[in-house]
């Protein structure tokens, strides 16, 4: 598997990175997991606004799906070649109700599925392309999920957006590189449920014995390297913090 970081901001884009966003490639298959703030202008340096294969959405915060409102305007107003076919986008339930309303003047109430064909997140099993996916609820005010893909042996996590939570540590169990939000910083802001700091996000590396912690979801006003060293106190393991457009070997 191939990882690029399309975006790891936290909560709004920074001067350096869009939010959330992160492109995972395996056979020629390409998967994005979250859209936020500015990612669809980033991801094209990657690959092209019609070579995506599928999209999964962690949950509807406007940090990790509101692009989705401008792709739909890529997709369903092209003109050479005509409309882009429905393309498979994973969300938790309502969201293509969410977007629908964040775009606010779409031509009809089902023009976003003429473009995206939504199938629901629940807690489990299934695939998308060649990866097996595995989904559970994470704790946030709204309804998120962890995601781990499997490919050929290697296996990636990526946490979306919550706060401490055992359903988090059973989905990383011994993955090979653990992708972490880490938004908070210990000591200063502590609100359950809602986001880790660089410390948790250690202690649940370790607790999940994970080979590779990358934090990300750092917003502009927390210093990443609080972050990365409260983590690196905490995990034996290598510790780095999410780069945007950087491609990682998994």
């Amino acid at each position: 598997m191939k990882l690029t970081v399309v975006g790891c901001s936290g909560s709004f884009p920074s001067a350096e990175s869009a939010c959330s966003s992160y492109l995972v490639e395996a056979d020629g298959f390409r998967l994005l997991l979250d859209m936020g703030n500015g990612a669809l202008g980033e991801l094209q340096r990657h690959c092209g606004l019609y070579d995506l294969d599928a999209i999964f959405l962690s949950h509807l915060h406007a940090d990790h799906c509101i692009d989705m409102c401008a792709y739909f305007v890529a997709r369903y107003y092209r003109h050479d070649g005509g409309r882009a076919a429905p393309l498979p986008v994973y969300g938790p339930e309502g969201t293509e109700q969410r977007l629908t309303t964040a775009y606010g003047d779409t031509p009809s109430a089902s023009s976003m599925s003429e473009v995206f064909d939504f199938h629901t997140v629940k807690p489990g099993t299934f695939d998308i392309g060649p990866f097996t996916v595995h989904t559970e609820r994470v704790r946030h005010p709204v309804e998120a999920y962890g995601i781990r893909l499997e490919h050929g042996g290697s296996s990636l996590t990526y946490s979306g957006d919550t706060g401490v939570c055992d359903s988090l540590v059973e989905l990383a169990f011994n993955t090979d590189l653990f992708l972490c939000e880490a938004a908070f910083t210990y000591g200063k802001e502590s609100i359950p449920d809602l986001h880790l700091n660089g410390r948790e996000a250690g202690e649940i590396g370790q607790r999940a014995g994970v080979r590779r912690l990358m934090l990300t979801h750092i917003p502009p006003w927390t210093d990443p390297e609080v972050n990365l060293a409260d983590a690196r106190a905490v995990f034996d393991g290598q510790v780095e913090l999410a780069a945007p457009g950087v491609t990682y070997e998994i």
